[in-house]
């Protein structure tokens, strides 16, 4: 039986908007797709780290949310983990890493 204590979120449409709401959104878009492509190619934190020229702890917190993905750590990060980004722009951004097209 469900007590019906927090079964959903309900962000108010003002607060989508907010600025800090759509930031942390990024960072969590972008913590997804690191550990995504980071999971699909079977590499720990620790690889990808030692590929990127990062530590073990930087990798960590980027998919901890804790990192603001900006365009220089972006393709840093695309170029270790052998894909493309991508980033589709509308009320919730949504952020990618592909690998590259044959």
């Amino acid at each position: 039986m469900s007590s019906g204590y927090h079964t959903s979120w309900k962000v108010p449409p003002e607060h989508r908007e907010d600025p800090a709401y759509r930031a942390a959104g990024r960072r969590m878009d972008f913590a997804q797709a690191v550990y995504d492509r980071r999971s699909a190619l079977g590499w720990s934190t620790a690889e990808l780290a030692r590929r990127a020229g990062m530590t073990e702890e930087d990798i960590e917190s980027i998919e901890e949310s804790g990192i603001d993905p900006t365009l220089e750590l972006i393709e840093k990060l695309a170029t270790a983990l052998e894909a493309d980004a991508r980033i589709v722009t509308r009320a919730t951004p949504e952020f990618r890493f592909e690998a590259p097209a044959a």
